[in-house]
C-alpha cells in the first residue's frame, strides 16, 4: 500500500479513536487449557485430586468443569491482551484486537470498538466480489486476471485493486460485501478511493469467520482461492513494504493466512493493520491494528511485539 493520507476519519471519529485507546479490556472468548494433577499426599485425610475431581462430576452439572477452565484460560488471555495493549500505549500506540476462536464461537477483545482504517485490507472485499461475479457467471476471469487477483493478494499489488475496483463499480462493492456479510460498521470510502474503506476489529472477525464457514454467500471453493493466497503472503509488498509485521511475525510457529495493510499518515499516525487466520485448521482468527505517532519501522514493531505478548510463545 503506497503511503496516502487517510481524509476519510472525521472529527467525530478522531474523538471515538481517543475515547477508545482508553477502553478496558473486556472478555469476550472462553480459552480452554489442560487441567494440572498433583502426585496424592499419603499423609493426608483428604481424598486425592483424581478421586476428588470424579466425585465433584458426579455432583456437578456436565459442562461446568469445562467452563471453569474456559474461564480460567480466558482470564489468562484477557490478562496478556491487557498488557499488550499497556504496553503499546507507554509508546503511543492505540491498539484494537480481537481474536475469535471458530470451534467455541467466543470473542475475545481489548474492548475497542473504534472505526478503523482498512488500506489494503479492503483488497479482501475486493476479490470477495470480483470471484462471487464470476461464480455467478457474471464476469469472466482471464488466465492474466487470475495472476493479477493472486498477487493482488499474495503481494498487496495496488495496481491490481484499483484495476478491480473500477470494473467491479467501485464504491458499490464495499456496500455488497458489507450486505452480504452483515458488516455493521463497514462502509465505502467518502472520496471513492478503495484504500479509504473503513471497518471495524469485530466486522472483520466476522467477515473472515463468514468467508471460511460459507454464510457470506461466496461459494468454498472461491473463499479458498483468497484464503489460499493469504497463506502465500509474501515478506515484501510489491511497493518493497514490509509484510510480515504483527500476526506472521508474532505468530511465527503457527501455520498463518493474513491480509495486512498499513497507511500514512492518520494525521501524524501510522496505521498498521494485520488480519488473519490462524492453525493448521483455521480454528482462529485474530485482527490487531495499531495507530502510532513514530516512523514506519517503530510502528511496524509495536504491532508485532503486540502479538508477541499475547501470544509469548509464537502460538496461540
Amino acid at each position: 500500500m503506497r503511503a496516502r493520507p487517510l481524509i476519510l476519519l472525521n472529527a467525530t471519529a478522531a474523538v471515538a479513536l481517543l475515547l477508545a485507546a482508553g477502553c478496558e479490556a473486556k472478555a469476550h472468548a472462553k480459552v480452554y487449557s489442560a487441567p494440572v494433577y498433583a502426585a496424592p499426599d499419603r499423609n493426608s485425610s483428604q481424598p486425592p485430586a483424581q478421586l476428588a475431581e470424579l466425585l465433584e462430576r458426579a455432583i456437578t452439572p456436565p459442562g461446568a468443569a469445562e467452563l471453569a477452565l474456559a474461564n480460567a484460560g480466558l482470564g489468562a488471555l484477557q490478562a496478556r491482551i491487557q498488557r499488550a495493549t499497556d504496553e503499546a500505549a507507554t509508546g503511543g500506540a492505540t491498539l484494537a484486537v480481537a481474536v475469535l476462536d471458530r470451534a467455541t464461537h467466543q470473542l475475545v477483545s481489548n474492548g475497542n470498538t473504534q472505526i478503523i482504517a482498512t488500506a489494503s485490507v479492503a483488497k479482501l472485499f475486493i476479490a470477495d466480489d470480483l470471484l462471487l461475479q464470476e461464480s455467478e457467471r457474471k464476469t469472466t476471469l482471464s488466465p492474466e486476471d487470475r495472476q493479477a487477483l493472486d498477487i493482488m493478494l499474495q503481494s498487496s499489488d495496488d495496481d491490481a485493486a484499483e484495476k478491480f475496483w473500477d470494473q467491479g463499480g467501485g464504491d458499490a462493492i464495499i456496500s455488497q460485501v458489507a450486505s452480504r456479510y452483515g458488516l455493521t460498521s463497514t462502509t465505502p470510502p467518502s472520496d471513492g478511493r478503495w484504500w479509504n474503506t473503513i471497518s471495524s476489529a469485530t466486522d472483520l472477525i466476522r467477515y473472515y469467520d463468514m468467508l471460511l464457514d460459507g454464510s457470506g454467500g461466496l461459494p468454498p471453493e472461491r473463499a479458498g482461492i483468497i484464503v489460499n493466497n493469504l497463506a502465500q503472503s509474501t515478506p515484501m509488498g510489491i511497493d518493497g513494504y514490509p509484510q510480515r509485521f504483527g500476526i506472521p511475525e508474532g505468530l511465527y510457529a503457527e501455520p498463518v493466512a493474513v491480509k495486512q495493510g498499513w497507511m500514512c499518515c492518520i494525521g501524524s499516525d501510522w496505521m498498521h493493520l494485520s488480519t488473519g487466520v490462524i492453525g493448521a485448521d483455521r480454528r482462529y482468527i485474530m485482527v490487531v491494528q495499531s495507530l502510532q505517532p513514530s516512523d514506519d519501522a517503530s510502528a511496524r514493531e509495536t504491532i508485532t511485539q503486540a502479538v508477541k505478548t499475547i501470544f509469548p510463545n509464537g502460538r496461540i
